[in-house]
């Protein structure tokens, strides 16, 4: 199989910068990258692809078996960094890829260098000692709505993801890529992410790490940030003057000077 052609992959960049591979979150594509590129790539080089079932992935590689669990979506990450024969890497997950990285990392060491986790949680739901933001019952309604009406679901729910209702440019652009995302997958990937839990997964985190979060974040509350950072050994926890869920499009510049920061580019 054609893994470039699989999952968009491009490139662009320094050649023999430093090598970022971004991966974006659930109902985006590599488009959301789109503002910190530029900065990021006056210095390193810069890999985006988009997870299959996502973006311009194709979609006859879809398998839900696979993507069911988030081992699927790293091995689409590992496929990428083997088809390009990519090492030293940096890897940048954006929401729940930060925990697909977390997964490439421990599988394969000899290719990731670093790991920048943007706006991570590790898991959504509320457990004894530990606030992810979300009851149980919220997720379940969650899910449910997300299920019985995708696209109404969307509308509603991307701009309390984006947040910045002073920016509703923001939260309509956010809507716009979930209502592309093929329904049917979407509400996989949804399960796969809403319905995990990876804090065990931490402490295996062997690389320089950053977590990035934001001042206010409905989905990533800021006690998940000091969570990851207090789990992952030597991490390191910046939080950004930004609000919302994606920070790399309501605050590119900050978001990209503290990643361009950690990996020695500027």
């Amino acid at each position: 199989m054609d893994i470039r052609r699989r999952n968009c992959v491009t490139v662009t960049g320094c050649a023999d910068g430093p090598v970022l591979l971004l991966a974006h979150g659930f109902g985006c594509d590599q488009n959301m990258w789109r503002l910190v590129v530029p900065v990021l790539a006056e210095s390193c080089r810069v890999v985006l692809f988009d997870y299959v079932g996502s973006g311009r992935a194709d979609p006859s590689a879809w398998d839900e078996r696979r993507y069911r669990s988030l081992e699927g979506y790293a091995q689409d990450a590992l496929e990428v960094c083997a088809e390009l024969d990519l090492r030293q890497v940096t890897f940048v997950g954006h929401s729940v890829s930060a925990m697909v990285g977390v997964l490439v990392a421990a599988r394969a060491p000899q290719r990731l260098s670093r790991l920048v986790m943007v706006t991570p949680s590790p898991r959504y739901i509320d457990d004894d000692g530990y606030r992810g933001g979300f009851s149980a019952e919220d997720i379940d309604e969650l899910l449910e709505s997300l299920e019985s009406n995708y696209l109404g679901w969307s509308a509603a729910m991307a701009p309390v993801i984006m947040g910045n209702a002073d920016r509703p440019e923001l939260g309509e652009e956010l809507t716009a890529s979930f209502c592309a995302t093929d329904p049917d997958m979407a509400r996989v990937f949804a399960r796969t992410t809403f319905l995990s839990d990876s804090r065990k997964d931490l402490a295996t985190v062997a690389v320089p790490t950053l977590v990035l979060e934001c001042r206010q974040d409905v989905i990533a509350p800021r006690e998940v940030g000091a969570y990851v950072r207090d789990a992952i050994p030597g991490s390191r926890l910046v939080t950004l003057e930004a609000t919302g869920h994606c920070p790399q499009l309501s605050a590119p510049q900050a978001t990209a000077g503290a990643i361009s920061d950690f990996v020695g580019a500027l």
